[in-house]
């Protein structure tokens, strides 16, 4: 898994399939016939681009390695995500990162420019947002003015757009598992689009969940369906979608330890201010001019999509539904899933497009047991291949 030629293989089809993207698209070719985006890339290249990977380029580190910031020749900015060599598990989210992305495309969606792999270097070509990512902007008393309400709620709805691409509209059905505000990424204009694909999930076919041992996520945004007995499905990323909604009406992270035992975690104060009537008190002071009705929707829908019962949380068909009609009438949500969303058996991920401090701790991983991951779908189930059934007993991130 770790060649030269794998990555190379990826490279390839790599470039097979934006050419026959740009080709279905109408995208003219160079006048001279030659395709005008070579997406493997030199070594040689992206060090210089990135004055050979220096820190002062450097954007972040998440647990596959760093990204740097990247100037090509012709005035493009690119941001490089570089594998860190001995990192195991950096090198299976790389891998699934780059097989992942083969297959979608949405403007919603971070676009990758393409890959290299040269030696023990394996690296992903992203676009540079200038703007880095939701959280650095929304949890920061003084960028937190930049993001008005017409902007949260174009973010809103933006993000909703890229996840029903994932989950209904893609080549097939993919679940991102790590929905935060640190992955939505920002561009000139302010327009979200997801990134960091690292955990993400197919599910070709008709299946509609799986069950897994092996659970990776974020600490607050996690359901506890997941967290508790690794039951992943779409409903999956819909709650961590609606904590996100929420987090966007109040501008703070969803749990914080400087606020008070009542406002500590954010769906169970938005609750209960949803159910004493007083929901409009969650919103962000700073947001001066406010659209209440759209506020109110969105903490409605927020809470609807944080409810404990999985088939009573609407699907992101339903979300972009709401989102885009005046008359549809929201539903009464029911009861938040409060236990279990920090999970006890998590990996950590952590974007590195944007530098923020999360609290981590060192983790150790358990022995592999022989019982684990069943797929199911119209009631038939298989157990998957051995070397999945692993639990790792790691560090969480504190929502971030």
């Amino acid at each position: 898994m770790n060649s030269k030629n794998f990555f190379s293989k990826l490279c390839s089809r790599l470039k097979k399939k934006f050419k026959a993207g740009r080709a279905s698209a109408g995208s003219a070719e160079d006048a001279d016939g030659s395709d005008s985006w070579n997406l493997f890339f030199e070594l040689r290249t992206l060090e210089v681009t990135t004055n050979f990977f220096s820190e002062l380029n450097q954007l972040g580190h998440g647990g596959f390695g760093p990204v740097y910031r990247g100037l090509m020749p012709n005035g493009q900015e690119i941001a490089v995500k570089k594998l860190s060599v001995n990192s195991r598990q950096g090198l299976r989210e790389f891998t699934n990162e780059v097989k992942l992305l083969l297959k979608i495309q949405h403007k919603n969606l971070v676009t990758l420019l393409g890959c290299c792999a040269e030696g023990p270097e394996k690296m992903l070509v992203y676009e540079y947002l200038p703007n880095k990512s939701l959280d650095y902007f929304l949890f920061d008393k003084d960028k937190s003015g930049s993001l008005d309400w017409t902007t949260r709620y174009r973010i809103v709805a933006g993000v909703a757009r890229g996840l029903l691409y994932l989950h209904e509209e893609a080549p097939e059905r993919i679940i991102h598992r790590d929905i935060k505000a640190s992955n939505i990424l920002l561009d000139e204009q302010l327009n979200p689009k997801i990134s960091d694909f690292g955990l993400a999930r197919l599910f070709p076919g008709e299946d509609t969940h799986v069950n897994t041992f092996r659970i990776s996520g974020t600490h607050g945004y996690m359901a506890p369906e997941y967290a508790l007995h690794g039951y992943l499905s779409v409903k999956t990323d819909v709650f961590s979608y609606g904590v996100l909604v929420l987090e966007i009406v109040s501008g703070r992270k969803n749990h914080d330890g400087r606020l008070g035992t009542e406002k500590v975690d954010l769906l169970s104060y938005s609750w209960t201010l949803f159910q004493n009537g007083k929901a409009m008190e969650l919103v962000d002071p700073s947001l001066t001019k406010r659209n209440r009705d759209e506020i109110a929707m969105c903490i409605q829908l927020g809470l609807l999509c944080c409810q404990q019962s999985v088939a009573d949380r609407p699907d992101m068909n339903s979300v972009q539904l709401m989102l885009s009609s005046d008359s549809f009438t929201l539903p009464t949500p029911g009861k938040p899933g409060i236990q279990g969303r920090g999970g006890r058996w998590t990996t950590t991920s952590t974007s590195a497009f944007t530098n923020t401090s999360t609290n981590t701790n060192t983790h150790t991983n358990a022995s592999s047991t022989k019982t684990g991951i069943t797929k199911t779908s119209g009631g038939n189930s298989f157990v998957e291949e051995y070397s999945r059934n692993s639990i790792s007993y790691s560090s969480i991130d504190e929502g971030r």
